[in-house]
């Protein structure tokens, strides 16, 4: 399974929130960035709830205000129908 997540936060604990996060395996990218959202997260699980897991890891962040999960559509292009 693969997700993109973008994250809203409490003003200038990015960084916080990328260091805390980097770390785990199920998250291929992290970035910092400009606009409506602060966060971008891009995450591959083989666990078909590891995704949710994550969603509630970072909701229940205390400087995480709002997050929003789109799922990757199998058969609709990118690298991952190449596998």
């Amino acid at each position: 399974m693969q997700a993109y997540i973008l994250i809203k936060c409490t003003p200038g604990r990015e960084n916080k929130i990328i260091s805390e996060f980097s770390g785990l395996q199920e998250i291929v990218e992290i970035n910092g960035i400009w606009g409506v959202y602060d966060i971008f997260l891009k995450v591959t699980t083989l666990d078909p709830f590891g995704i949710d897991a994550i969603v509630k890891r970072l909701r229940n962040h205390p400087d995480i205000t709002f997050t929003e999960t789109y799922d990757v559509l199998y058969g609709q292009g990118g690298t991952i129908d190449r596998k």
